[in-house]
């Protein structure tokens, strides 16, 4: 049947590998590509800042620029989806809506609108699968009808399914010469993409990454040039503050689609057919997209996986509700420098690298603040470009070992951890220009510096910069006890999403680094208090430096 078809984009912003549409150009004679920009359903379903919106909107224009040289053009409109599309059913004569099938429940519950008008009116439906490397579904059919909780578990299923499907063919100008796009009246007024500022927003920043699937092809290209480097990533040898990043920085492309990860992962598989040897997961990159498929697999599958509360595999935990103390995080005022340039860079550029997003998680719930890891994840959700419904909340839950990380007694040293990698703190004078005159002997802890260097580095601590908000060391102390007691209350749960052998997040940590945590957690447990401050004479008392760490992987990709 010769169709008149809507292909609603959501996410899957791209022309390559795009098996819904292309199964919707194969059955049509002719194909509306439509954009609904439902800003509330967005904005309702998650925090989305001005940063995101964007990468966004650049997309957009960068998916309507790569349809026109295609033959066909991109038609934007606002409003309720379920409304628009019944108002360009009726317009255009339409008899078949196609979209990609989505993880999320947000856009479960807009797919049954979109089948039930679909219905009332006498339309065809076409989705595939495309946003992830399997259907989740299969997946947890596969796992005997419940998700897979542990990676041991997932790789197990994966072994059992097999490799995941190679990318279709790119659409081409003979796909939309054979199946048109119908010229509208006045439809470059009518259905352009809008621009922020016709959202009423104004981004602060500058977006390093600009968005559309354009920019994802170029950097995928560019980074794949260097085989040596793919074949032999590490996550753990990765640089988190490093002033241009040591990743791929494909997440945010993944994300919204721009970039298929089906593409990613057999670019990957046939570099790693040409090396003789290469890294594996879960540390390879390889293995960061099947952290991702793990994440939206257990979503898929969870109720309530954004949220402690009716979370089957999440800890029920009594967080601190401060919002004085949320707020300090959130703004870059926590007094502890590497905290606050990660913060800073996240407002501004919209990206950190994932052992930045460990420290920061780390130190707002289980190892200083102890505030609800969900209040981290919506911060998260309006700043990051790569925000993701699954990733984020199953990172979140993983960094604050309310699930799926169990070396709870491991915990990131606010001071310790950033120095070690940048000793002279270019980072942090970068990314907090307060700090830049202090010399690195202080740059990490400048509370500790002598009056004479404060003033001469025209930075007076608890004037010009604050004072740390906690003593890391008794906090982090007093944190370790509320956690033990709360897993061995909670141990059911705990266990459901805990390997039996050891955790595959370890692979590649050193042991030096696991013997130097003994030394120092043997020094935390001599130093026994539970007390909050806020005066710079307790924190200088404070051995901040004794703090257990590590450098611990996360599911963050790329």
């Amino acid at each position: 049947m010769s169709h008149c078809t809507i292909h609603l984009f959501r996410k899957g912003l791209r022309l390559h590998d795009n098996p819904t549409l292309l199964g919707a150009l194969a059955c049509s004679s002719t194909l509306y590509p439509v954009y609904v920009l439902d800003r509330a359903f967005l904005e309702g379903a998650m925090r989305v800042g001005a940063l995101r919106w964007h990468f966004i909107l650049q997309s957009l224009q960068d998916l309507d620029a790569r349809l026109r040289a295609l033959g066909s053009r991109l038609y934007v409109l606002r409003g309720s989806t379920a409304a628009v599309l019944r108002e360009l059913v009726t317009r255009w004569g339409v008899t078949q809506i196609s979209y990609d099938t989505e993880v999320e429940p947000y856009y479960a519950c807009m797919e049954r609108e979109i089948q039930a008008l679909a219905q009332e009116l006498g339309l065809q439906t076409y989705t595939r699968v495309s946003h992830t490397l399997y259907d989740v579904k299969r997946m947890v059919k596969a796992n005997g009808g419940s998700p897979p909780l542990t990676y041991k578990k997932f790789l197990h299923v994966l072994s059992v399914l097999g490799e995941p499907e190679k990318p279709v063919r790119d659409a081409s100008a003979e796909d939309f010469l054979r199946c048109a796009t119908p010229v509208e009246p006045d439809q470059e007024q009518t259905y352009a993409v809008p621009s922020l500022a016709d959202l009423g927003l104004e981004a602060e920043f500058e977006v390093l990454w600009p968005g559309g699937e354009t920019h994802a092809l170029q950097r995928l290209h560019r980074y794949f040039q260097s085989q040596g480097w793919v074949a032999n990533f590490s996550k753990v040898r990765t640089v988190p503050n490093s002033l241009l990043p040591s990743t791929t920085g494909l997440s945010p492309y993944l994300s919204l689609g721009c970039l298929s990860v089906r593409t990613f992962y057999h670019r990957l598989s046939s570099i790693y057919a040409q090396s003789k040897n290469h890294s594996l997961p879960p540390v390879s990159l390889q293995g960061q997209a099947l952290w991702r498929e793990f994440f939206y697999t257990v979503a898929s599958a969870t109720p309530n996986f954004t949220k402690m509360e009716g979370n089957p595999i999440c800890l029920q935990i009594d967080w601190y509700h401060d919002p004085e103390a949320l707020e300090k995080w959130k703004t870059a005022q926590t007094g502890f420098p590497w905290i606050d340039a990660i913060m800073t860079q996240l407002r501004q550029e919209g990206w950190i690298h994932h052992l930045a997003r460990h420290a920061v998680a780390c130190f707002l719930t289980r190892g200083d603040l102890w505030i609800s890891w969900e209040e981290g994840m919506k911060v998260f959700e309006e700043l990051l470009l790569d925000a993701d419904y699954s990733v984020n909340a199953g990172n979140w839950m993983w960094l604050s070992a309310s699930a799926f990380f169990h070396k709870y007694t491991r915990i990131f040293c606010p001071v310790r951890f950033g120095r070690r990698t940048d000793p002279q703190g270019q980072y942090l004078r970068k990314y907090l220009p307060v700090l830049k005159n202090f010399p690195s002997q202080y740059i990490y802890e400048p509370w500790k510096a002598p009056e004479d260097v404060q003033l001469s580095a025209s930075c007076i601590i608890g004037k010009d910069y604050p004072h740390p908000m906690v003593c890391h060391i008794e906090a982090s102390q007093r944190n370790l006890g509320l956690m033990r007691q709360v897993r061995t209350e909670q141990q059911n749960t705990a266990e459901l999403t805990r390997d039996v052998a050891d955790d595959p997040m370890e692979a590649g940590l050193k042991r030096e680094l696991q013997e130097e945590e003994e030394e120092l957690l043997e020094g935390v447990e001599q130093h026994s208090t539970s007390k909050r401050f806020n005066g710079v004479t307790d924190h200088k008392s404070c051995p901040c430096s004794w703090t257990p760490e590590t450098l611990q992987l996360s599911g963050e990709v790329m």
